[in-house]
């Protein structure tokens, strides 16, 4: 598909989106470091399980970097305990924690001096930080153009067949909306929390095509792999 179409075709999938579900008003958080700790809460788990974790941390007074790392593990896994993976996502918070204190002595507005590629290079190398959760903190933490990539996004997009999943890798599918929209931290934040509210309510695993605002254009639903409820 030539990247003129994909653009029209992403631009119309935008405006959809929008029409039918209106702003969603994402990343929920106070601070930049709540919205980057739930960046990481959040992995393997719906995101009112993180919450309640956050809402932990907060009565806790815990919820700022040097806090997170002066605590115990185990005494921070307690705190966190409800949004699973537990004693993982403890020592995921402590790395990212040591990772601001060591950039920027936990004053994350000094990281706007920084490039966004260094940023997320950084961020990278920290223990338990993906791509998905990199660019989720680099995007709603620290309000950069990055566009996040997950299985929703993946999974509309390959229905749709503007771009099948097949052999692609995640560098793949960001270049896929980075070539061809704009690069702009707000499109980018309500285009993502747009694509995640579509998944849930009707591109599921099991799709229910009867729910779905984009079910004329999508070849998944013309060729009955919806689900009628």
């Amino acid at each position: 598909m030539q990247s003129e179409s994909i653009s029209r075709r992403l631009g119309s999938l935008y405006r959809q989106l929008l029409e039918h579900f209106g702003r969603q008003y994402w990343w929920p958080g106070e601070t930049s470091f709540e919205v980057m700790a739930g960046a990481v809460l959040t992995q393997s788990t719906a995101w009112q399980n993180a919450a309640r974790a956050i809402a932990n941390l907060k009565n806790a007074g815990c919820l700022n970097p040097a806090a997170i790392r002066r605590l115990p593990t185990e005494e921070l896994a307690g705190l966190i305990r409800p949004c699973g993976y537990f004693n993982t996502k403890a020592r995921k918070l402590q790395a990212l924690a040591g990772w601001l204190g060591k950039t920027c002595g936990d004053d994350i507005e000094l990281l706007s001096g920084t490039g966004t590629a260094t940023l997320r290079s950084g961020l990278l190398d920290v223990y338990g930080i993906g791509p998905e959760t990199a660019d989720s903190i680099l995007l709603y933490g620290l309000n950069r153009p990055v566009f996040v990539i997950d299985a929703y996004t993946r999974r509309i997009t390959g229905r749709l067949g503007i771009f099948p999943d097949s052999g692609k890798d995640y560098d793949d599918y960001q270049r896929l909306f980075t070539a061809n929209t704009r690069p702009d931290v707000a499109l980018y934040n309500e285009f993502h929390a747009l694509l995640v509210r579509q998944a849930k309510t009707a591109c599921r695993k099991t799709p229910l095509c009867c729910r779905c605002c984009l079910l004329e254009g999508c070849l998944t639903g013309k060729n009955g792999g919806g689900k009628e409820l």
